[in-house]
């Protein structure tokens, strides 16, 4: 039980680092330039392949994996629990408002809010044979992807009758506003700018219609491919995969099959700067790529699996793995760190970095991320925020400080 748990615990803690090489740009730069290198913080030179790695190694497949393992941990904890319902629900309760606060007092690009709803849904499922869990995931990934090609697809109709000769005001008018929603303009950028340098209820004002627009317009039509990939994560608990229960032979073809899904992604890239980032192909192709991100994904975990197997890097596998037992705390300390130093009411470094030089702060927290979490977990049962979390949950305040020699309770953290 131990290994298998940390070969969970060290896929946790890899994803929760490397969420943060997609999420730093959304927060240091204008919204947009998380989707469009060309929007904002250089699209050339260092800045463009800047860009490239991270779409190619981490843009929706960190998201994917941070997800696959919430599914896991709904498994983990439930299972253990005397009253499963009971604790689950009590969990996403106050899921649900950790990450309504944090959306909204620090950073709109919360994912706990989601994986409330996701958790919410799925524990239904917890007991499914693994078949059935594998089918439905699929399913609801397919439902979620066609609702966005579906909107990719409208745009481009748009576009199309806009572009006609003689072609309505009314036919270009519905395109003009329908590229405001794909591609919000330039002028936006000046906004944002001074809002986040501001103090701190400015960059509320900043932040207001981002989260709104995330809870009200992604939220539904995000949920059914996060109840998706989250069963596929349940699924692969279930099946031992995730534990390291597989032949070595099997994990070296998924993680071979991650690795061409990587080698696809090539074309895709190539595609887009050919196309200048046109917001109607992005939108497209990041739908379209949803299948390679699984392949990824899957790749990433079974990579890391033979790691822990082999016994190779242990000063970076039990690292880790105590960032992943900590991952609540490591993400929402991640927000706090990087929004201090980008808004105002901190150092006010907003839109001054190129998109290259964000990534000297990604490896800043990731340093902090590797060193802190190992001798915390020396000293305390959980981390600071898993601690509050479960106190909060059951009603009760939990141990905390480790006595010399006492071994503490395997508390899994089932999310973000």
């Amino acid at each position: 039980m131990k290994g298998r748990l940390e070969t969970v615990d060290a896929i946790r803690g890899f994803a929760v680092c490397g969420i943060l090489i997609m999420n730093i740009v959304s927060m240091g730069e204008p919204g947009y330039a998380y989707i469009d290198p060309s929007y904002y913080g250089g699209a050339t030179g260092g800045n463009l392949a800047a860009w490239a790695l991270a779409y190619v190694f981490a843009d929706g497949k960190m998201r994917m994996l941070f997800t696959m393992l919430f599914g896991a941990s709904l498994a983990i904890t439930t299972d253990r629990a005397e009253h499963p319902a009971r604790v689950h629900y009590s969990r996403m309760v106050w899921l649900l408002a950790f990450g309504m606060i944090h959306g909204w007092l620090f950073w709109y690009g919360d994912i706990l809010v989601e994986y409330a709803c996701i958790g919410a849904i799925l524990f239904v499922a917890r007991k499914w044979p693994v078949s059935a869990l594998i089918y439905a995931g699929l399913l609801l990934i397919v439902v979620g992807a066609g609702m966005e090609l579906a909107n990719g697809a409208a745009a481009e109709k748009l576009r199309e009758a806009a572009s006609m000769p003689g072609a309505s005001a009314a036919a270009r008018q519905a395109w003009t506003e329908m590229l405001v929603q794909l591609a919000p303009p330039k002028s936006v950028i000046a906004f944002e700018l001074e809002h986040y340098r501001g103090g701190f209820w400015s960059a509320f004002e900043a932040r207001k219609p981002m989260i709104t627009m995330f809870q009200t317009l992604f939220l539904p039509v995000n949920l059914p491919g996060g109840v998706g990939i989250a069963a596929l994560g349940l699924a692969a608990y279930r099946s031992g995969f995730l534990g390291g229960a597989w032949r070595r032979r099997r994990y070296v073809w998924v993680a071979s099959a991650g690795a061409v899904a990587l080698l696809a992604y090539v074309p895709i890239v190539r595609w887009l700067i050919a196309s200048h980032f046109d917001p109607v192909l992005m939108t497209l192709t990041n739908n379209l790529s949803l299948l390679l991100r699984l392949f990824v994904a899957f790749g990433y975990a079974a990579a890391l699996i033979l790691l822990v197997q082999s016994g190779a890097m242990r000063w970076l596998v039990t690292r880790l793995a105590a960032a992943g037992r900590m991952a609540f705390s490591n993400y929402l300390g991640t927000t706090l760190i990087t929004t201090t130093l980008f808004y105002g009411y901190g150092f006010g470094l907003f839109g001054t970095l190129e998109r290259a030089q964000l990534y000297w702060i990604v490896l800043g927290v990731w340093t902090l991320i590797l060193l802190w979490s190992k001798p915390w977990l020396a000293r305390f049962h959980y981390g600071p925020l898993e601690w509050l979390w479960r106190s909060l949950a059951r009603g009760e305040r939990q141990p905390f400080l480790r006595r010399a020699g006492q071994l503490g309770p395997r508390e899994q953290f089932p999310g973000a």
